[in-house]
Formats: structure tokens, sequence, C-alpha cells
């Protein structure tokens, strides 16, 4: 009884295959290597990051230089002469930005206002950033800028 206990199922471990010890055996005349070749040769073959000949990956690196930061902020930009469609006291949001078509597609991305253009009307404007420039158009023009 305690015997079907121990050790490993009937047909759970199997043999390793024996390379090149003839026809008969399954794996004889090239062994599994193909026909020509430095790799069917004997001895230790390539050295690791040979490429046949051509310059390496590695040494070809230079001119690929720099990196793409995954971790970056993309922001959506909206200017003040967008701002201008809106009529005055309004109060606007991504949201409403989004809704209206201003915002695109599916696109989540946080909304920064940008001083390009002048802000002719007063309103309330709500967004993830603002610049300089914008902040002081939109008080000038008599609106309030909430970052959100």
């Amino acid at each position: 009884m305690t015997e079907d206990l121990i050790g490993s199922q009937k047909g759970a471990r199997k043999n390793k295959q024996r390379i090149g010890r003839g026809n008969a055996a399954g794996q004889g005349t090239y062994a599994g290597r193909g026909s020509k070749g430095q790799k069917s040769r004997s001895g230790k073959g390539v050295k690791r990051g040979f490429e046949g000949g051509q310059n390496r990956m590695i040494k070809g690196l230079p001119m690929k230089r720099g990196f793409t930061n995954i971790f970056k902020t993309e922001y959506t930009l909206i200017t003040l002469d967008t701002l201008n469609l809106y009529s005055n006291g309004d109060t606007i949001t991504p949201d409403l930005l989004r809704e209206d078509g201003h915002i695109r597609g599916a696109n989540k991305n946080p909304v920064k206002i940008l001083g390009t253009g002048q802000l002719s009307v007063a309103v309330t404007i709500s967004a993830h950033k603002f610049t300089r420039s914008a902040l002081a158009s939109i008080e000038a023009a008599g609106g309030t800028a909430e970052e959100i």
C-alpha cells in the first residue's frame, strides 16, 4: 500500500533523448543540428551576441541614445481662443470641454490651459494646469482659474 504513495506516477518521468547514437535510436545522421554551418560542427559554437558577422546590436547603440520616460504626464492642451466660444459667467470644466467636442474621443489626460490667443469673456475655468500667461489673461478678462 505504501509503495503506491512513494515516487512518481508511471509515465511522469522520461529518459533524456540520446542524440547522435545512430538512426535506429531516432536522432542519427545530423542529430538535430542540420546539415552545414558553424552550428553544425563540433566544438563550442558561436559566442553570445554574435550575429553572423554583421556588427552586433550593442555596437550600434551609440546612435540610439536616450530613453522614453514611461511615467511622463501627457496633457490635453486647450487654448484661450477655444474658451471664447463660451458666454460670460460660464463655468468650464474638462467634462464640459469633452461634451462640446474640444477634447476628442476617450482622452482621459489631464487638461492644461495655454495662453495662446486672447480671452474676451469672464468665465470660471477648472483645469489641472495653467500657464502663467493663461492665468494673467483670464484674470485680465475678469474670470477666475481653479486648479483641480
